[in-house]
């Protein structure tokens, strides 16, 4: 099939900052595409051929969207999984496919695949509610601290507790749900892996993760990960067998726990390009939302080693500003050694609210570290009316 400069429409399910960055590669290489958002205001909207506006998990309207183009994929997991079966019945190719995300779309599924596959995670409950996890705790079978998990709806930090004590129950919601056994890690991984429908698979080297908090969202992603290589090549081993067990087509982000000794567990998965992954578009070869495009149209996979060392810093929101957008000091970051700011086109500002990120490449990773430390002083998002 012609994919370039041709009548060929890739279609995008979501037109979040995931799409708005996809779309920078489908430009590069004149790759027609349609997108759909329920946000008419979308940061994807300007740079597709086709933007529709409308409810990623209404059944007729996601059925109709994909029998107008030529291979469907997302950058949002929450999309109704019964439209994409019955496109794929109609010999409509959805990448990563129906089944694929709907062992994903719950993570109290995803919890039970990885022990069907043999695949090391942490140990859980799996609940159908909120009085079904309360007496469970009545009754001694469920102790403090533990990690509390929505099954669906989680996002960005949402939908995840640390429940330390009986007064942190009373404000879970009534839904069903997972509690995870509290891992004392060394380290939080992640590992992107890429995979065709000819099932050529490439792995990304391990990052590091450290988080906000408060948030419980990443503050900063380097890479390479600062673990010993043995932990390295038993990580992207682990990450290989979860992509070999969903046979996705596209990518893969494969989140992980380093142990304190060093152990690699699975803590969740994400079937589309991440947060994770967003220091590639500096400093990798192929960065990963030019392989998820590759992957999805069966395209060679292109080479996945780093360039040099990069650190992603997250630009979120303050904590006590919501209206219009304003990013302080974003030329004083700019005049900073190897710094890329990527802003994501989200006019309105509230806490906590992804609204883009930096890049920092240096051949020296702790350099890039420090770097990144001064521009997470530095700017500041903002709005200037409270």
């Amino acid at each position: 099939m012609n994919y370039f400069s041709s009548n060929f429409t890739l279609g995008i399910l979501g037109g979040g900052q995931l799409g708005k960055m996809m779309l920078y590669e489908t430009r590069k290489y004149d790759i027609c595409t349609k997108v759909i958002d329920p946000n008419p205001a979308a940061p994807a909207r300007l740079a597709c051929d086709k933007f529709v506006v409308g409810d990623l998990m209404d059944y007729d309207t996601v059925v109709n969207f994909g029998q107008d183009v030529d291979i469907l994929t997302f950058e949002i997991e929450s999309v109704n999984i019964e439209a994409l079966e019955y496109l794929e019945q109609k010999g409509k190719l959805v990448y990563p496919s129906a089944s694929t995300l709907k062992k994903i779309q719950n993570k109290g599924d995803q919890k039970e695949f990885y022990l069907k596959k043999e695949i090391p995670t942490a140990p859980f409950t799996r609940y159908q509610s909120k009085d079904e996890l309360v007496t469970d705790w009545a009754q001694k079978k469920k102790t403090f601290p533990f990690i509390w998990k929505s099954c669906t709806g989680g996002y960005d930090g949402k939908g995840v507790a640390v429940i330390k004590n009986k007064e942190d129950l009373i404000p879970l919601p009534d839904v069903p749900c997972i509690a995870e056994e509290m891992i004392h890690f060394k380290n939080e991984l992640a590992v992107i892996v890429a995979r065709n429908a000819n099932g050529e698979v490439k792995t990304y080297p391990v990052v590091e993760m450290e988080f906000h908090p408060e948030a419980n969202q990443v503050e900063y992603v380097i890479c390479p990960a600062r673990i010993a290589d043995e932990v390295a090549q038993n990580a992207r081993a682990v990450a290989h067998k979860v992509s070999e067990s969903f046979e996705h087509v596209g990518l893969l982000a494969v989140e992980l726990f380093q142990t304190q000794d060093d152990q690699i567990l699975v803590n969740e998965v994400a079937p589309r390009p991440h947060n994770s992954g967003h220091y590639s578009i500096e400093a990798s070869f192929t960065n990963q939302f030019e392989q998820h495009i590759r992957a999805v149209l069966n395209l060679p996979l292109g080479a996945t080693e780093s360039k040099v060392g990069g650190v992603m810093v997250n630009l979120v929101g303050e904590e006590n500003y919501k209206g219009p957008v304003h990013y302080q000091n974003i030329e004083k970051i700019m005049q900073l050694p190897g710094v890329t700011p990527h802003i994501y086109g989200k006019k309105e500002t509230r806490p906590f609210r992804k609204m883009g990120h930096v890049c920092i490449v240096n051949k020296d990773l702790n350099q890039a570290r420090k770097i990144a430390e001064q521009v997470k002083q530095s700017i500041k998002v903002i709005s200037l009316t409270k």
